[in-house]
Protein backbone atom coordinates (compact mmCIF):
# COMPACT_ATOMS: atom_id res chain seq x y z
CA UNK A 1 0.00 0.00 0.00
CA UNK A 2 1.17 3.51 -0.80
CA UNK A 3 -0.01 6.20 1.61
CA UNK A 4 0.00 9.76 0.28
CA UNK A 5 -0.12 12.24 3.18
CA UNK A 6 -0.68 15.97 2.87
CA UNK A 7 -1.72 19.10 4.70
CA UNK A 8 -4.66 21.13 3.37
CA UNK A 9 -4.22 24.20 1.16
CA UNK A 10 -3.95 27.76 2.44
CA UNK A 11 -6.83 29.54 4.18
CA UNK A 12 -7.21 33.21 5.04
CA UNK A 13 -6.49 32.34 8.67
CA UNK A 14 -3.19 30.68 7.62
CA UNK A 15 -2.37 33.84 5.71
CA UNK A 16 -3.02 35.93 8.85
CA UNK A 17 -0.81 33.56 10.93
CA UNK A 18 -3.63 32.50 13.25
CA UNK A 19 -4.00 29.18 15.07
CA UNK A 20 -7.14 27.94 13.35
CA UNK A 21 -7.33 24.46 14.88
CA UNK A 22 -10.92 23.26 14.75
CA UNK A 23 -12.28 26.51 13.32
CA UNK A 24 -13.95 25.46 10.07
CA UNK A 25 -12.24 27.88 7.70
CA UNK A 26 -12.49 27.20 3.93
CA UNK A 27 -9.64 27.31 1.45
CA UNK A 28 -8.86 30.63 -0.16
CA UNK A 29 -7.98 30.96 -3.86
CA UNK A 30 -4.29 30.36 -3.12
CA UNK A 31 -5.24 27.15 -1.28
CA UNK A 32 -7.29 25.90 -4.22
CA UNK A 33 -4.40 26.68 -6.57
CA UNK A 34 -1.95 24.85 -4.26
CA UNK A 35 -4.20 21.77 -4.27
CA UNK A 36 -4.52 21.84 -8.08
CA UNK A 37 -0.74 22.20 -8.47
CA UNK A 38 -0.17 19.31 -6.04
CA UNK A 39 -2.49 17.15 -8.13
CA UNK A 40 -0.48 17.99 -11.25
CA UNK A 41 2.79 17.09 -9.49
CA UNK A 42 1.63 13.56 -8.65
CA UNK A 43 0.25 12.88 -12.13
CA UNK A 44 -2.56 10.49 -12.93
CA UNK A 45 -2.48 8.50 -9.69
CA UNK A 46 -5.79 6.77 -8.96
CA UNK A 47 -6.62 6.65 -5.25
CA UNK A 48 -8.60 3.66 -4.00
CA UNK A 49 -9.67 5.81 -1.05
CA UNK A 50 -9.41 9.49 -0.12
CA UNK A 51 -9.57 10.35 3.62
CA UNK A 52 -9.97 13.70 5.29
CA UNK A 53 -10.86 15.35 8.56
CA UNK A 54 -14.38 16.83 8.75
CA UNK A 55 -13.13 20.40 8.30
CA UNK A 56 -13.97 22.02 4.97
CA UNK A 57 -10.41 23.08 4.14
CA UNK A 58 -9.28 19.44 4.31
CA UNK A 59 -12.31 18.06 2.45
CA UNK A 60 -11.92 20.48 -0.45
CA UNK A 61 -8.18 19.80 -0.67
CA UNK A 62 -8.88 16.04 -0.63
CA UNK A 63 -11.43 16.39 -3.42
CA UNK A 64 -9.01 18.37 -5.61
CA UNK A 65 -5.86 16.31 -5.03
CA UNK A 66 -7.76 13.01 -4.90
CA UNK A 67 -9.66 13.89 -8.08
CA UNK A 68 -12.95 12.75 -6.55
CA UNK A 69 -16.25 14.49 -5.78
CA UNK A 70 -16.55 15.83 -2.21
CA UNK A 71 -19.16 13.20 -1.33
CA UNK A 72 -16.61 10.43 -2.05
CA UNK A 73 -14.12 11.78 0.49
CA UNK A 74 -14.14 9.52 3.58
CA UNK A 75 -14.38 11.62 6.74
CA UNK A 76 -12.53 10.40 9.82
CA UNK A 77 -12.53 12.48 13.01
CA UNK A 78 -9.16 11.06 14.05
CA UNK A 79 -7.67 13.30 11.33
CA UNK A 80 -9.04 16.53 12.84
CA UNK A 81 -6.60 19.26 13.80
CA UNK A 82 -5.11 19.47 17.27
CA UNK A 83 -7.30 20.98 19.98
CA UNK A 84 -5.77 24.41 20.71
CA UNK A 85 -8.29 25.40 23.38
CA UNK A 86 -7.81 28.99 24.53
CA UNK A 87 -5.09 29.49 21.88
CA UNK A 88 -7.55 29.02 19.01
CA UNK A 89 -7.57 32.05 16.68
CA UNK A 90 -4.49 33.57 18.36
CA UNK A 91 -1.52 34.88 16.36
CA UNK A 92 1.35 32.39 16.01
CA UNK A 93 3.75 34.90 17.54
CA UNK A 94 1.52 35.98 20.44
CA UNK A 95 0.76 32.68 22.14
CA UNK A 96 2.60 33.32 25.39
CA UNK A 97 5.50 31.45 26.92
CA UNK A 98 3.83 28.11 27.77
CA UNK A 99 2.26 27.51 24.36
CA UNK A 100 5.23 28.85 22.40
CA UNK A 101 7.63 26.65 24.37
CA UNK A 102 5.39 23.58 23.99
CA UNK A 103 4.97 24.13 20.24
CA UNK A 104 8.75 24.44 19.87
CA UNK A 105 9.66 21.46 22.11
CA UNK A 106 6.71 19.07 22.46
CA UNK A 107 9.14 16.20 22.95
CA UNK A 108 10.15 17.71 26.29
CA UNK A 109 7.42 20.06 27.50
CA UNK A 110 3.82 19.19 28.39
CA UNK A 111 0.89 20.74 26.56
CA UNK A 112 -0.62 23.74 28.34
CA UNK A 113 -4.09 23.35 29.83
CA UNK A 114 -6.81 23.28 27.12
CA UNK A 115 -4.32 22.05 24.48
CA UNK A 116 -4.33 18.43 23.24
CA UNK A 117 -1.34 16.43 24.44
CA UNK A 118 1.20 14.75 22.18
CA UNK A 119 0.12 11.41 23.67
CA UNK A 120 -3.46 12.04 22.54
CA UNK A 121 -2.31 12.99 19.03
CA UNK A 122 -0.18 9.84 18.83
CA UNK A 123 -3.03 7.62 20.07
CA UNK A 124 -5.56 8.81 17.52
CA UNK A 125 -3.03 8.82 14.65
CA UNK A 126 -1.93 5.28 15.49
CA UNK A 127 -5.53 4.12 15.78
CA UNK A 128 -6.36 5.54 12.34
CA UNK A 129 -3.25 4.17 10.61
CA UNK A 130 -3.46 0.73 12.27
CA UNK A 131 -6.99 0.42 10.92
CA UNK A 132 -6.01 1.77 7.48
CA UNK A 133 -3.23 -0.82 7.17
CA UNK A 134 -5.81 -3.63 7.35
CA UNK A 135 -7.46 -2.38 4.12
CA UNK A 136 -6.70 -3.68 0.66
CA UNK A 137 -5.71 -0.40 -1.01
CA UNK A 138 -2.94 0.19 -3.51
CA UNK A 139 -2.97 4.01 -3.15
CA UNK A 140 -4.69 6.03 -0.44
CA UNK A 141 -4.68 9.79 0.10
CA UNK A 142 -4.91 11.33 3.57
CA UNK A 143 -5.55 15.06 3.91
CA UNK A 144 -5.24 16.61 7.34
CA UNK A 145 -3.74 19.55 9.23
CA UNK A 146 -0.41 21.06 10.29
CA UNK A 147 -0.54 19.76 13.86
CA UNK A 148 -1.91 16.24 13.55
CA UNK A 149 0.19 15.48 10.46
CA UNK A 150 3.20 15.50 12.79
CA UNK A 151 1.87 12.49 14.68
CA UNK A 152 0.81 10.73 11.46
CA UNK A 153 4.33 11.22 10.11
CA UNK A 154 5.80 9.97 13.38
CA UNK A 155 3.90 6.70 12.98
CA UNK A 156 4.76 6.32 9.28
CA UNK A 157 8.43 7.04 9.98
CA UNK A 158 8.51 4.67 12.98
CA UNK A 159 9.62 7.39 15.40
CA UNK A 160 10.09 6.17 18.97
CA UNK A 161 8.43 9.28 20.41
CA UNK A 162 5.54 8.97 17.92
CA UNK A 163 5.99 12.36 16.26
CA UNK A 164 7.95 14.01 13.45
CA UNK A 165 7.59 17.62 14.56
CA UNK A 166 10.08 19.36 12.30
CA UNK A 167 10.15 20.64 9.64
CA UNK A 168 6.63 22.07 9.66
CA UNK A 169 4.74 20.71 6.65
CA UNK A 170 3.84 23.27 4.01
CA UNK A 171 0.33 23.58 2.59
CA UNK A 172 -0.26 20.80 0.02
CA UNK A 173 3.22 19.32 0.40
CA UNK A 174 2.67 15.59 -0.22
CA UNK A 175 4.76 12.83 1.33
CA UNK A 176 4.45 9.40 -0.27
CA UNK A 177 4.99 6.41 2.01
CA UNK A 178 4.92 2.69 1.39
CA UNK A 179 3.55 0.12 3.83
CA UNK A 180 4.75 -3.40 2.97
CA UNK A 181 5.23 -6.50 5.11
CA UNK A 182 4.50 -4.55 8.29
CA UNK A 183 7.15 -1.89 7.57
CA UNK A 184 7.04 1.72 6.42
CA UNK A 185 9.35 3.68 4.21
CA UNK A 186 9.33 7.16 2.74
CA UNK A 187 9.32 7.11 -1.04
CA UNK A 188 9.13 10.73 -2.16
CA UNK A 189 8.15 14.25 -1.09
CA UNK A 190 6.29 16.47 -3.56
CA UNK A 191 6.91 20.12 -2.65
Amino acid sequence: MKIWLTRHGQTNLNKKHLMQGKTDEPLNETGRKQAAEARQKIGNIHFDAVYSSRLDRAIETASIIGNVPRDQVIIDDRLIEVEFGKYEMKKYYGLGLKMTAFWLLPEILPAPKTVESVQSMVRRSSSFLNELETKDYDNVLIVCHGGIIRALRGYLEDRKNGIRWRPKPKNCEIIEYEFRDGKHRTIHTFK
